[in-house]
């Protein structure tokens, strides 16, 4: 469901793109095999940063960055492998399309277990399907069957639309519709057991600076590859 190149920020600048895919949800030994295979060792070299993501849910590639938490992201991860009705899932990718609160992790988090404030209504796809189905499915105008083939089934879905939905790839979703709760305030409301962020166990020194030398020796790549993404925040 969601994967992310992870990155060494220090191997980066000097012109090499010492990187590797991180399948989320993980586990804290995964994280530190990862690391280790692309020499953040937490002491020479620290940092990193994010150039890809692979997902399957539409529109979340462009709601994140570079620079996002790891612990954050398995949390998202998380949340969203517990989200088990493929009707919720279509209706979290309409709301992230939608748009109105995608800014952030946190948002995402906060988005995801609040689908209940939303309704969702797959493969209407303009203002005529959305006028059809509120009278034919839903029963929201009586039209006697004489007058049916004269009612603008298209006007009214606009009308509709207008209240505060938007159509998206998947269907057509209404906004916010009942209360938002903030499930989700920052990151020290991450359970324990989805914090995965640890640099690989010490080594010997000498192991360590037969490393450096190894790394030292390779010469940089002619056409570092730059970045795939950078969603602005």
């Amino acid at each position: 469901m969601l994967e992310a190149f992870i990155t060494n920020l220090g191997r980066y600048n000097e012109g090499y793109l010492d990187g590797a895919y991180l399948k989320l949800p993980a586990e804290k030994e995964d994280v530190q095999a990862l690391l280790k295979k692309i020499h953040v060792d937490g002491v020479r070299y620290e940092e990193i940063f994010i150039t890809d993501y692979e997902t399957d849910v539409p529109g979340l590639y462009d709601c994140l960055g570079e620079y996002e938490s790891i612990d954050e992201l398995n949390h998202l991860a998380h949340v969203l492998q517990e989200v088990e009705d493929q009707h919720d899932m279509d209706k979290f990718a309409a709301a992230v399309e939608l748009g109105e609160r995608t800014g952030s992790i946190k948002d995402l988090i906060n988005l995801a277990q609040n689908l209940d404030c939303y309704y969702f209504y797959p493969d209407i796809k303009d203002e005529e399907d959305l006028g059809l189905y509120f009278v034919e499915e839903l029963g929201a105008l009586d039209i006697p069957d004489n007058l049916r083939a004269f009612f603008d089934f298209e006007a009214y879905g606009r009308c509709l639309a207008m209240e505060g939905g938007a159509f998206t790839d998947g269907g057509y979703i209404e906004g916010e519709l009942r209360g938002f709760v903030e499930v989700y305030s920052g990151r020290e409301d991450i359970p324990e057991e989805h914090r995965i962020f640890a640099y690989p166990e010490p080594v010997s020194i000498r192991e360590t600076l037969q490393t450096y030398r190894d790394l030292s020796t390779k010469p940089p790549e002619e056409e570092r590859p730059a970045p795939v993404k950078a969603a602005e925040r």
